[in-house]
């Protein structure tokens, strides 16, 4: 079976420094994975290389098969997979709803032109309106983004990841900053927009990852040194020895 993402002995070096250093990674289609690891793991490097942001100094990355390592993030995008940032990256002057209109235009194949009117354009006003209902901020509709609280700003960060219609999303630390509230609610929004979807994220947060992932991919020195199930995650002693320690204890407590 086809797996929706893979890496292949993947490597990245800066110089003689070893980033990611052979790691391995299949992840199946309509699966949520969590990446974690200690801080200097190498994990955002891990995103980097599949988005298209750096270069693998070896290995590869394949979208459905296809190999995409060394694509630009642009084209990357286009073959179906987005990602979102640890830092909100939205239009600020913009509001909701002008946001989601320009993440829609491509996907429905309206490329650059001075010639016609953005309010004409019924499709794309359409899909953008029902994404600023799906994130949840209908009632913020013509709010400028910059007027948002941060949790909303992040909802939007979302519409805009999803609105393409990408099959696989990338999430980097999508509950960072948050409150409890904020980040329970936030937990089922991602839940919502990627049903279907494949999802990654890279997460600090144990809760999150134990309440969302169907699978944990552990991630030490640029090695995936385990990837399975999260209650087979949290009895790995070899995982708990390199990273997670009283924090699966705590996760696992939470839970019950």
């Amino acid at each position: 079976m086809t797996c929706a993402l893979e890496l292949k002995n993947l490597c990245k070096s800066f110089g003689k420094t070893e980033i990611i250093r052979g790691a391995n990674l299949a992840v199946r289609a309509g699966e949520r994975v969590a990446i974690i690891g200690p801080n200097g793991a190498g994990k955002s490097t891990l995103f980097n290389l599949i988005s298209g942001r750096l270069a693998p100094t070896s290995g590869e990355v394949l979208l459905n098969g296809t190999r995409i390592d060394g694509k630009k993030p642009f084209e990357i995008n286009r073959l179906g997979l987005s990602r979102s940032f640890q830092i909100t990256n939205i239009f600020p002057r913009l509001s909701v709803f002008e946001n989601l209109r320009c993440a829609v235009l491509w996907s429905l194949g309206y490329r650059y032109t001075f010639l016609r009117f953005l309010s004409s354009l019924h499709d794309a006003n359409a899909r953008a309106d029902q994404l600023v209902a799906q994130v949840g901020l209908a009632a913020k509709r013509d709010v400028q983004a910059v007027n948002l609280t941060y949790a909303e700003q992040r909802a939007l960060e979302i519409g805009i990841t999803i609105a393409g219609g990408a099959q696989v999303i990338l999430l980097d630390e999508p509950t960072a900053g948050m409150s409890t509230t904020e980040t329970a609610r936030f937990i089922a929004l991602i839940r919502e927009v990627t049903e279907g979807k494949t999802l990654l994220t890279v997460e600090h947060d144990m809760g999150v990852v134990f309440g969302l992932a169907d699978r944990i991919a552990v991630v030490v020195y640029g090695e995936v040194i385990a990837f399975d199930t999260p209650e087979a995650i949290r009895a790995n002693a070899r995982v708990q020895e390199a990273y997670l320690g009283s924090s699966v204890a705590e996760a696992q407590e939470g839970a019950h």
